[in-house]
């Protein structure tokens, strides 16, 4: 529970409990500003030794010619693996529980406007597109061949209905069974010959429709937003609370979903299996995340399913890099790519319990490596101090994120090689590296909620900065006006003592004859700024 602002006052450190009366800070000498510390937490960039070495070539190449930083391309390649391996096995992270991870996962990259995320997506699912021609190409084939057939069988059925309505005049009834049969059989054969384009790559459409389109490829697909945004902001429009279910659950990978429509009729969708990526700027995903502590729609762990958030240092060096992209790289990467398409689980010797994905488990020096991550994780998770419940559970996600990657490290490894065996140490300390990696991503993104204080601090001193606070204010009228970040009083009392440690402001308590008025004294230098 939110404690009361005299509260928060009375156990404020000495420092902050020190306000003055008025008129008690009068010839009283300023000391020299001391600079806030950052707004947000350091990510680091990505190092080209946490990608898999047959898609490292490609994608520093991608990098270098580009000048965008690595994790740009590098989070949505791996989406992209995870969705062409979709459900065709998956991991179970324990040594004997038939607990089960399907590697399916959501991924989004963070940046300002013009540091071109656009671009680097559109370079990372090169090779899944490439998977799409392919299959658009082979489709059409398929679909001409099919139609010629299709005009043949039909025929044969109009045949077979010319014989059973003679049969009918004359009663014979021989020939009527006969008839009956021959139609049945030329209607499955026609219903055989409808063939469905493979999909790997969806960018709109009503969950209906994914629906369908899951139906036909069981094994995944992946929706591409460029701006991510406008999905998630869909989500929430009223009448939407089905499809925001929907997304949820095919989060997961393993499940299935059924729709039930007046008109539409029922949609069984067996295997719900749908990865998600895009792009979004830090400003719109701080809305996003702002509803999402406040309690509202947004706080259904939505969010917390974009296990891949990456938000990198844009650096201002730059320089231009004129040159061929390496097709030797680039060719590498799809190979790989495509030879996951084709994985069979029988060639990995996954195992299959009930009817559950097919999966493979640790090595020995693999699992162990696996608990421990396990361990240290559900303690910081369950002894969290319900501080910041929303990174809470973006971390409970790595339950699932660390041995899915891992799986997707040991399969990228071994599929061209057609080994056999479970996922070894090597893949496994890869993905406890990269779980490292993104948690670093993950407190900057969560940084409203982790580092409260901090981020009102950032707020208020830009709101002096613009003269909108200005000297003699009172500390009521910063909530008062409803300003972004700025709503809760206690909050505010937040930052404005990090401001009075940083000798930007001082607060003076003014005796009005009724109750008591805190008032906001400027550091004569910020006067003289927004004058």
């Amino acid at each position: 529970m939110m404690k009361s602002v005299a509260q928060r006052i009375a156990e404020a450190p000495i420092e902050v409990r020190e306000l003055k009366t008025a008129g008690s800070t009068s010839g009283e000498a300023w000391k020299e500003i001391k600079a806030l510390p950052p707004a947000l937490p350091e990510a680091p960039t990505m190092p080209d030794s946490l990608i898999p070495p047959v898609l490292a070539p490609w994608l520093c190449d991608i990098c270098e010619r580009t000048q965008i930083p690595l994790d740009f391309v590098a989070a949505p390649a791996i989406v992209a693996l995870s969705s062409v391996i979709g459900r065709t096995v998956g991991i179970y992270p324990k040594q004997h529980d038939d607990w089960l991870c399907v590697p399916n996962l959501w991924g989004v990259v963070i940046g300002r406007p013009g540091v071109l995320k656009s671009p680097a997506l559109a370079e990372a699912l090169k090779p899944l597109r490439r998977l799409a021609f392919q299959a658009e190409e082979d489709h059409k084939e398929a679909s001409r061949t099919a139609e010629a057939a299709a005009v043949v069988v039909q025929a044969q059925i109009d045949a077979a209905k010319s014989d059973a309505r003679s049969a009918a005049k004359t009663g014979d009834q021989a020939k009527l069974s006969m008839a009956e049969g021959d139609i049945a059989q030329l209607a499955e054969k026609l219903e055989s010959l409808s063939v469905h384009e493979k999909r790997y790559i969806v960018n709109d459409g009503t969950v209906e429709k994914l629906g369908e389109l899951l139906n036909q490829n069981p094994r995944g697909l992946l929706l591409v937003r460029d701006e991510l945004v406008g999905l998630l902001r869909s989500l929430e429009k009223q009448g939407h609370e089905n499809d925001r279910a929907f997304y949820l659950e095919s989060w997961a990978g393993a499940g299935a979903f059924t729709y039930d429509r007046i008109g539409r009729g029922t949609l069984h969708i067996p295997a719900l299996t749908l990865s998600v990526v895009g792009g979004m700027t830090p400003g719109k995903l701080q809305s996003y995340i702002n509803g999402a502590l406040s309690g509202g729609i947004d706080d259904d762990g939505l969010l917390q399913r974009f296990q891949l958030m990456v938000w990198p240092e844009v650096q201002a060096k730059w320089e231009n890099v004129d040159r061929y992209p390496d097709a030797a790289a680039k060719n590498a990467a799809f190979e790989a790519y495509r030879l996951l398409d084709e994985l069979s689980p029988a060639t990995l010797d996954a195992e299959t319990h009930d009817d559950q994905v097919p999966g493979l488990r640790f090595t020995g020096d693999a699992q162990e490596l696996f608990n421990a991550f396990r361990e240290g994780l559900e303690h910081r998770v369950r002894g969290g101090d319900g501080t910041a419940p929303a990174f809470e559970s973006h971390l409970s996600k790595y339950r699932s994120l660390m041995p899915s990657l891992a799986l997707i490290f040991h399969l990228v490894n071994v599929v061209g090689e057609q080994q056999q065996g479970p996922v070894g140490l090597q893949s496994a300390r890869l993905a406890a590296m990269w779980c490292d990696y993104l948690e670093h991503h993950a407190r900057k993104i969560y940084a409203s909620e982790l580092y409260p204080d901090l981020t009102t601090a950032h707020l208020l001193a830009s709101k002096i900065r613009a003269g909108a606070i200005t000297d003699e204010m009172h500390v009521r009228d910063l909530y008062r006006p409803k300003w972004s970040g700025l709503t809760v009083p206690e909050v505010v009392w937040d930052g404005l003592r990090m401001l009075v440690d940083c000798n930007m402001v001082r607060i003076d308590r003014e005796d009005t004859g009724g109750r008591q008025a805190d008032v906001i004294q400027l550091h004569p230098s910020l006067k003289r700024a927004a004058a």
